[in-house]
């Protein structure tokens, strides 16, 4: 396979996943340790965030190629770039996560240059205001909450009917239990 069919195959595969992302994160990983390195990888991966090191020019070609407008100013330095097809915050919310317990804000080491959702590229702040929503799982839980608590309350209140009949009927026995006595 000749050079520049290899390329041409990343930057097919770029296009791929970039048009089938939900969401996506480009981050600067400059002096990242690797011990950091590989904690970040795992904590994407168990989220169901891919994650790899991109070239610049590759993305930049990918980007053009799908017709997503915004990311060349976004595109230097050290890139990755982190995705996922099933999960709009993970990405935002795995990397914020990470920088905020390792303490890197205020450093260089791993920073978010941009996002990109539903094809859209985003600014920095919106990132960071999409990390801070709920994933899915836990909305898919308050949801699955609110709907369960109309039942649950209807079960209570035939439970309590239910339980002042079963007092009632068991007063009247003491009361006869008492008078027959």
């Amino acid at each position: 396979m000749s050079d520049l069919t290899a390329k041409k195959a990343v930057v097919a595969e770029l296009k791929d996943q970039i048009t089938s992302a939900k969401a996506a994160v480009l981050t600067s990983y400059k002096g990242l340790t690797v011990e950091q390195d590989t904690e970040l990888r795992r904590e994407l991966r168990e989220a169901g965030v891919s994650y790899h090191v991109v070239k610049n020019t590759m993305l930049r070609i990918a980007a053009q190629d799908a017709g997503i407008e915004g990311l060349d100013e976004h595109l230097s330095g050290t890139t990755a770039l982190a995705f996922s097809t099933e999960d709009a915050v993970a990405p935002a919310k795995v990397i914020n996560d990470f920088i905020k317990k390792n303490k890197l804000e205020d450093t260089e080491v791993l920073q978010i240059k941009a996002g990109m959702l539903d094809g859209k590229v985003i600014a920095l702040e919106k990132v960071k205001e999409l990390a801070s929503l709920p994933s899915r799982e836990e909305l898919l839980a308050k949801l699955l909450g609110s709907m369960n608590a109309p039942i649950s309350n209807t079960v209570n209140v035939l439970q309590g009917v239910i339980r002042n009949c079963v007092y009632a009927l068991n007063a009247v026995r003491e009361k006869k239990e008492q008078e027959t006595a």
